[in-house]
């Protein structure tokens, strides 16, 4: 790293010093910054290889299942906190998949309705009056049909309630249709405008033959067409080990040929080659099975289009690892002047190393 050094004669005046602040070369102090807090980061981890990553001492002492699911959520459960004190509805709602929302709203949407009708068809004939040709008979479809038409605000004014009683419930239903409206409308900016992402990961990791080494290998593809930007990887490997006549679990960042991609326009295939600075040299596939091990995986990047960083995590237990297989070229031949390109449905395709 070169720096540049600008000798200054004593005195100085304002106008210099503004001079030589303006004319002196740009220097990304941020960039230096953030790469000193990752290495401190990464030195204070191979320090204390043996870190519970948050899950707790007492947690990494004993077996079970794994810590982490596939889809990227942690295997745990935390008892004795009342279903109120826990319960956080905009969250919910706003980390629940599409369709789940949509018809947990439809469901909402006729719910209203249906009560509100009921309600109405409970004044009479004579408090909801229908004055088109053919009226309905049936009072409970009658106010079924008026609420649909009050809590959406269409008013087509063929039905019309009578009396003070039924317009105040009418009162009380477009005050309530006001603010289910705007809360609907607000939850759903939230969850198009919240920036997340959709990395696909390849369903099974291999031990496949690397340069002169093995290495670990996944595969992974950015499942939406936004760009990501700066991706980083961290893999650590959690496996049972005996120290001092106790098993105990153990915890290793392990090194990555490469950490992170600048660009991720297609895949990116992280390897791990195992050499003798490798914690996981000399590991069969019993061993990993007889350690419980398990790969943990946290990925890191820039979402471009709103400029904020999105994460997502994944892990790979020893039956989802396959040993003296490789994966398949996930490239597609090329022509002369054709783009490159891959086929996504060969991301977890394998054959013999």
């Amino acid at each position: 790293m070169s720096a540049a050094v600008a000798v200054i004669k004593y005195p100085i005046t304002p106008i210099e010093c503004l001079f030589t602040i303006s004319t002196a070369p740009a220097y990304n102090f941020r960039n230096v910054a953030e790469q000193l807090i990752e290495n401190e980061l990464a030195a204070d981890f191979d320090e204390r290889g043996d870190r519970d990553l948050g899950f707790g001492s007492v947690v990494t002492e004993l077996s079970g299942p794994r810590f982490l699911n596939r889809n990227g959520t942690f295997n745990v459960r935390r008892d004795g906190f009342s279903f109120l004190s826990s319960l956080n509805a905009y969250h919910v709602l706003l980390s629940m998949s599409w369709s789940v929302f949509l018809l947990l709203v439809l469901v909402l949407y006729f719910l209203s309705n249906i009560i509100f009708g009921a309600m109405y068809a409970s004044f009479g004939a004579a408090a909801l009056v229908d004055t088109t040709a053919t009226p309905m008979n049936n009072m409970f479809v009658r106010g079924f049909f008026f609420s649909v038409q009050t809590f959406a605000t269409i008013g087509y004014g063929t039905i019309h309630p009578v009396g003070i009683v039924p317009n105040l419930l009418v009162t009380i239903e477009s005050y309530y249709s006001l603010i289910a409206n705007a809360l609907v409308t607000g939850l759903v900016f939230a969850r198009f405008a919240r920036p997340t992402a959709r990395v696909i990961f390849s369903s099974v990791a291999v031990m496949a033959p690397y340069r002169d080494v093995t290495a670990f290998m996944f595969r992974l593809v950015n499942g939406r067409n936004n760009q990501l930007i700066e991706v980083k990887a961290k893999v650590m490997f959690a496996r049972f080990v005996y120290e001092n006549g106790k098993r105990i679990r153990k915890f290793d960042l392990l090194e990555l040929e490469r950490r992170s991609v600048t660009f991720f326009p297609l895949t990116w295939t992280v390897v791990h080659p195992i050499d003798e600075n490798s914690p996981v040299q000399g590991f069969t596939e019993a061993d990993l099975r007889a350690s419980e091990a398990e790969f943990l995986i946290l990925l890191t990047a820039t979402d471009e289009t709103f400029a904020t960083v999105v994460h997502q995590r994944s892990s790979y237990k020893p039956d989802e690892i396959m040993f003296g297989y490789k994966f398949v070229s996930i490239y597609n031949q090329m022509k002369n002047g054709d783009p490159v390109s891959i086929d996504v449905r060969r991301l977890s395709q394998v054959e013999r190393a």
